[in-house]
């Protein structure tokens, strides 16, 4: 919240990734950024991996965007990585609306 307190909305995710970064190194939060997770299709590893934005106290996915208004497919696509990886929670975050959008997504 703070983030876009002080930002607002407007900028690209990478400016939102970067102070969010400081943000969590600021408040002691354990974070990894663009972190590179396995993939598991029925017991099988893929070669394909993906890079979370952000994974904190070393599982919660932290995704965040940049858009006007978060929909169906942003929700989805976070459940997916979540179903992927094993994770079990994730928070959806955009900083591109006039007000912070931020959705915690449970597996």
């Amino acid at each position: 919240m703070e983030v876009h307190k002080v930002l607002g909305n407007g900028f690209l995710e990478a400016v939102y990734q970067e102070a969010l970064t400081i943000e969590f190194k600021r408040r002691k939060i354990p974070f990894e950024a663009e972190k590179t997770l396995q993939i598991m299709y029925k017991n099988h590893l893929l070669k394909k991996t993906y890079h979370a934005d952000f994974v904190c106290y070393d599982k919660i996915i932290v995704e965040i965007k940049a858009i006007n208004q978060l929909n169906s497919t942003n929700f989805s696509q976070t459940l997916n990585y979540l179903k992927a990886t094993g994770f079990k929670l994730g928070i959806l975050v955009n900083f591109g609306a006039s007000r912070l959008e931020y959705r915690r997504i449970v597996r």
